[in-house]
């Protein structure tokens, strides 16, 4: 139960927030349906289930779908979940406010609020990507130019949990070198990366987290999963055409 972007699950719900994107909603809505027919585990059943559920006219559905969402959220209950609880129970309150349900819409926006200030418990390793050719000891630190908007300095540094996510960032790098994925240690506090919690997905599926603190290389692993050429360049082109502002 991890997030994968060769996973057929959330392939197709990257489909489906295109065709959302393109003004095509009810071709979107076959497409997470289809997502949650091929979903075979909690993770995958989670993630569908809340695209299904945005796309429902019918207030009762939405509800049902949302709280199936939220039912297999509680049974994978880690952190690439967590972080999607407040928006669950959040929109759950809008369908029963919709509903004309107003103690209940309450108590799911109590529960919303109760988890707005959740904090990353992610537990070492941590895995930084990058082509640079770098050293045991050597430090990551923030004020480099974006590798997606050159034109912006970064203010922070960005490191995930999963080497597989560290492996795409990368092959997505600018520059000459061979892909590495560092393992680091954070000298300092972190927190959720803004720029994809609860963004294209819910929670923080990706686990990735930012810090302005230096990040200390303390090994180097090889052995995560490679994209296929198309795939990559699939990924290059949705980075083209995200054009909206990052959270520096």
């Amino acid at each position: 139960m991890e997030f994968s972007p060769t996973n057929i699950v959330i392939k197709l719900c990257l489909q489906g927030i295109e065709l959302e994107e393109k003004g095509m909603p009810e071709e979107a809505g076959k497409v997470f349906l289809q997502a949650w027919n091929e979903a075979t585990d909690d993770f995958e059943k989670f993630t569908a289930a809340q695209y299904v559920a945005r796309t429902k006219k019918d207030v009762a559905d939405k509800l049902n779908w949302y709280e199936t969402a939220l039912q297999f959220a509680r049974i994978v209950n880690n952190d690439a979940v967590k972080h999607a609880f407040a928006g669950l129970y959040s929109n759950i309150a809008k369908c029963y406010e919709g509903l004309g349900d107003i103690e209940k819409a309450k108590a799911n926006y109590e529960l919303a609020l109760s988890f707005t200030d959740e904090q990353p418990t992610d537990q070492e390793p941590f895995y930084h990507g990058t082509r640079a050719d770098l050293q045991v000891g050597d430090l990551l630190t923030a004020g480099r130019d974006s590798n997606y908007q050159p034109e912006i300095q970064m203010n922070h540094i960005y490191f995930t949990a999963m080497a597989n996510g560290a492996g795409l960032a990368a092959a997505l790098a600018k520059g000459d070198g061979r892909e590495r994925v560092y393992i680091v240690e954070p000298t300092g506090s972190f927190e959720n990366d803004p720029n994809v919690t609860n963004k294209k997905f819910p929670g923080n599926p990706t686990r990735s987290y930012r810090t302005q603190e230096p990040l200390k290389i303390t090994g180097e692993v090889t052995d995560w999963v490679r994209q296929s050429p198309e795939d990559l360049q699939k990924w290059r082109e949705r980075l083209a055409k995200n054009q909206g502002e990052i959270i520096n």
